[in-house]
């Protein structure tokens, strides 16, 4: 069987070395000339690490992971902890670290693993006949395949077939910058995963291999605002004005040049994932916001039930892809919901609400959010 996959992400990459690995013929077309990472890091948690263990690439993803031995909320004002706590009791339940990850690191440790792309190679048109699906590109050439798999992301083309309409994203209601800087105790401890909270703003701090920090900055903002990075600090400055030391010493030391800024969307779950021979495979499938860090963790079960579907279901490619859908659609559904319930209460949707979280973290001993943690790391494919 030729598989083609459209879009080199995690999602395309993961489920092209699956794929590999289970002995098919797999090319994977991207639509840039540079693959550049999008966000500066992942919050690989233990599930995503398990399917990329499952692929051989344990030592990889372990070398290039941060380590995150304890977890804080802390007052974004007065620099009080909140709630801190050990993530130990959660490791230990779910038989895995979390590993959060240069997202540079980890698409070009995969790149190296998967083998030739070929860049440059926008879609424009898929057609699909009895036994082949054709594929033609913006620049004049075509590609025909058996399968299909479109991890185009959220904007995805192949979505729009599958489902013969092109859905809307919906405005989560908060802008993101993210980046990497270096660990210093002056921001956070350097082996703690580090939110600080107030108005339903966060600064978060993740650490990441080589003695550095992920950092994100949510602010609850309208959308479509300018986006000029020449005054990412003076902007952040005026947004977390009279926010602690901690907080002000980051927005001292991030480098705008190195910093995204993202309007964070997601899409209403849908339930079908494929059509004849295209399937969807991450955020294609499913684009979520990034509250809950499962984005790029759902995309890699994707891949893995997927090609597992393929190379152990011997009633045809239908049958296979019809588990695979019965398999992921239910799950998937409910992250993008978890995660958007999770948005609401964190961005001040309704400030009561978001007020009633900040009172809860004071009494909260870790069991409760780990448990939380837990319920969106098991149940996947791998447990």
């Amino acid at each position: 069987m030729k598989i083609v996959i459209i879009g080199a992400g995690m999602g395309g990459l993961t489920t092209g070395i699956a794929l590999k690995k289970f002995g098919f013929d797999v090319e994977i077309y991207e639509q840039a000339e540079k693959i550049l990472p999008v966000g500066a890091a992942i919050s690989l948690w233990s599930n995503g690490v398990k399917c990329l263990n499952y692929l051989g690439l344990h030592q990889q993803v372990a070398r290039l992971g941060g380590h995150m031995d304890t977890l804080a909320y802390v007052d974004g004002k007065t620099a009080q902890n909140l709630t801190q706590f050990s993530l130990e009791p959660l490791v230990k339940a779910v038989g895995q670290r979390p590993y959060p990850i240069a997202r540079a690191e980890l698409q070009n440790m995969l790149m190296e693993e998967f083998g030739h792309i070929h860049l440059g190679k926008k879609m424009i048109a898929l057609r699909e006949s009895a036994d082949q699906v054709t594929v033609s590109f913006e620049d004049g050439t075509t590609v025909q395949a058996d399968l299909l798999i479109g991890a185009d992301g959220t904007h995805s083309l192949t979505r729009q077939y599958v489902l013969g309409e092109q859905v809307k994203r919906r405005y989560a209601g908060y802008v993101n910058w993210n980046g990497l800087v270096k660990c210093s105790d002056k921001i956070a401890p350097p082996t703690q995963w580090t939110t600080y909270v107030a108005d339903g703003k966060r600064a978060s701090l993740m650490p990441v291999a080589d003695n550095r920090f992920y950092f994100f900055l949510d602010v609850p903002l309208p959308a479509g605002l300018e986006n000029n990075r020449d005054k990412y600090k003076q902007q952040l400055k005026e947004y977390f004005a009279g926010w602690c030391p901690q907080v002000q010493t980051l927005i001292d030391e991030l480098d705008p040049k190195t910093t995204n800024r993202v309007e964070i969307h997601d899409i209403e779950p849908f339930l079908k994932f494929y059509k004849n021979r295209v399937v969807l495979v991450g955020d294609a499938a499913h684009s979520t916001t990034p509250d809950i860090g499962q984005g790029g963790c759902q995309a890699m079960e994707d891949a893995i039930y997927l090609a597992r579907a393929l190379q152990v279901n011997t009633l045809g490619l239908q049958d296979a892809l019809q588990r695979y859908q019965d398999k992921r659609n239910e799950r998937t559904k409910m992250m993008v919901l978890r995660a958007r319930k999770r948005c609401d209460i964190t961005h001040n949707k309704n400030e009561q609400t978001t007020q009633e979280w900040y009172t809860s973290l004071k009494y909260e001993s870790g069991e409760h959010i780990m448990q939380g943690i837990i319920s969106n790391i098991v149940d996947n494919v791998l447990d």
